[in-house]
């Protein structure tokens, strides 16, 4: 997709080129807002936000091909604006619910919920440059390597290993859990 043209369409009123740039983009700015543990209803306002400020400032992107970048920017200060506002800072233990049974088990759900707690606690132990990674490229559909590089200003080409680096400490960490160990 040309961004440059795409832009350029949708500051003419292009629904197409506007859709275009929305399904190009949204799986970034989503992963920004998950990466900064806000709630849904929190997320979907700093998402649309941010492609409120991008109508506003349509006709001042100078640099088309750095929109990725552009659009990263603004989604976190999106986040943090929001995080301000409530006075909070993201909570460093939040479940990940699973798809729960329609009746479950209270002692699986109990054990659930307790292996999610310990393994958020481990993972509050990596260093932020590896949770922030990780948060990113746990995003669905995961974004483009091109976009987490724009997203967290680290070159293309070090995102697999320091991926790889990161999941290695982790799976350390969770060694190191005892409600972690055997399931990993």
């Amino acid at each position: 997709m040309d961004i440059s043209a795409s832009l350029a369409a949708a500051g003419r009123g292009d629904q197409t080129a506007w859709d275009a740039l929305v399904r190009q983009f949204s799986g970034l700015l989503w992963s920004i807002a998950r990466a900064y543990r806000l709630n849904d209803a929190d997320a979907a306002d700093a998402v649309q936000c941010t492609w409120i400020k991008l109508v506003e400032h349509l006709d001042r992107i100078a640099e088309p091909e750095r929109l990725a970048g552009w659009l990263s920017t603004t989604a976190r200060h999106e986040c943090l604006q929001l995080l301000r506002r409530a006075g909070r800072l993201p909570e460093p233990a939040e479940e990940i619910a699973d798809s729960p049974d329609p009746a479950p088990d209270v002692d699986h759900a109990l054990l659930a919920g307790e292996r999610n707690a310990a393994l958020w606690q481990v993972f509050e132990q990596l260093p932020d440059r590896c949770r922030r990674l990780l948060r990113v490229l746990m995003a669905s559909p995961p974004p483009a390597y091109t976009e987490v590089a724009l997203a967290l200003d680290m070159p293309v080409g070090s995102i697999g290993p320091i991926r790889q680096r990161c999941l290695g400490r982790l799976k350390v960490l969770v060694r190191g859990n005892e409600l972690l160990e055997g399931r990993s």
